[in-house]
């Protein structure tokens, strides 16, 4: 008898990778959307006051170009401080949605995702709130 270790986890399985203020990133962690490979890599990155933007353009870089990432959660404020790096990305994978902060309300008018529906349907999104 041969003890057979089956991997159920392939290649094409996709993450949600997740760039965010602190209480956001731990909320999804709590939710358990967080984990963390072999390498100590982890697919969460926690922005705050002290955070650079050369740091935050870095870690967003990284997780476009990863084969598994299916879908990027940010901050809108966050998301703001990279808006020319967020509005370059035209693939459908990774997806990038950008979430409201409790600081902060969501403006669905910077909102990327929004903005291509816009232009797509040639509609008006000023009065949605």
């Amino acid at each position: 008898m041969s003890s057979r270790r089956y991997n159920f986890f392939s290649e094409t399985d996709l993450k949600i990778y997740i760039i965010g203020d602190e209480d956001t990133v731990v909320g999804f962690l709590l939710a358990g959307i967080g984990f963390r490979d072999g390498l100590g890599k982890k697919n969460f990155f926690i922005v705050n006051s002290k955070t650079k933007k050369t740091e935050i353009e870095e870690v967003f870089k990284e997780y476009i170009s990863k084969h598994d990432c299916g879908v990027i959660l940010m901050n809108q404020q966050i998301a703001d401080e990279i808006r020319y790096l967020v509005d370059l990305h035209d693939k459908i994978l990774p997806t990038i949605l950008e979430i409201p902060s409790k600081d902060k309300p969501f403006d669905p008018n910077k909102d990327s995702i929004i903005q291509r529906v816009k232009l797509f349907l040639g509609g008006d999104i000023s009065n949605i709130k």
